[in-house]
């Protein structure tokens, strides 16, 4: 149940690389997020699930660039009848989040990302209920949702998932970011920093210090503890939510995930 008295504000991050992406290439589309999933695109698909949900309302979807848009006759029909805004993406997707959740001008807000094809409202509900039970324990500014690994093995043995080992378990990303207070923007701040130094990866070490980046590659590290590191980095309260779907893991940013989300969707009879 959601413990807070206004729903959720969503946050799409819809931006592209300059030039293109070779997802975007490959399937002669405007942006990724146009890619087509069992015959609909992957960013009318995370529309779809916002819409649905209970919790959550329609607020802003960040990107892909006018020049897109205008482009993109399906795209811009798009954006006009979702009844989200479109705002101007930023020069990465951490400083697009920071500036569509400050244009929001609302908490809490739900981030997410456009290409994430297999969305579903009771995923979306089931994040946000959590992240506002989490608060309700222990006061929280973002919590960042985990899918266990387990899951999605069982589900997909032959899928290639980033896997985050911890002493105590292992998860997957599951592009659902809760930002609950203003303090919280001070975590995609920290995403912004380590992005700017994603190929200086000893500076962003140094943030979290040498004794905790070491626990972690000997995988003597507990989720824990790396929350607790990363809310002094970030300086701020990041928590965590653990999301029970093995879907929630898979997000299309590259024709290998395009072809299973496009199986998925097409077994379960999805138009």
């Amino acid at each position: 149940m959601n413990v807070y008295k206004r729903p959720f504000t969503a946050v799409v991050l819809a931006g592209e690389r300059p030039g293109g992406s070779a997802l975007s290439r490959a399937f002669n589309v405007s942006a990724s997020v146009m890619v087509p999933v069992a015959g609909r695109s992957a960013l009318a698909r995370v529309l779809d699930a916002i819409e649905a949900s209970r919790l959550v309302r329609p607020g802003l979807i960040c990107g892909p660039a006018a020049e897109a848009v205008s482009e993109d006759p399906a795209l811009e029909r798009l954006l006009t009848t979702s009844g989200f805004t479109w705002l101007s993406p930023e020069s990465g997707p951490a400083a697009s989040a920071q500036a569509a959740v400050n244009a929001a001008g609302a908490y809490p807000v739900l981030l997410t990302a456009g290409d994430h094809a297999l969305l579903q409202a009771e995923i979306v509900d089931e994040f946000c209920a959590n992240a506002a039970a989490l608060n309700a324990r222990q006061a929280h500014d973002f919590i960042i949702g985990l899918v266990p690994y387990g899951l999605v093995r069982s589900a997909w043995p032959q899928s290639q998932r980033t896997v985050l080992r911890f002493s105590d378990g292992q998860f997957c990303g599951s592009n659902l970011f809760a930002v609950l207070t203003p303090a919280g923007l001070q975590a995609l701040a920290f995403w912004r920093q380590a992005e700017t130094n994603r190929k200086r990866p000893w500076r962003i070490a140094r943030h979290f210090g040498l004794w905790a980046m070491l626990r972690y590659l000997l995988r003597r590290l507990s989720l824990p503890a790396a929350m607790a590191s990363l809310s002094e980095a970030a300086g701020c309260r990041v928590g965590w939510g653990e999301v029970e779907h093995a879907r929630a893991a898979v997000d299309v940013d590259s024709v290998q995930d395009q072809r299973l989300a496009d199986k998925i969707l097409s077994c379960e009879g999805q138009k």
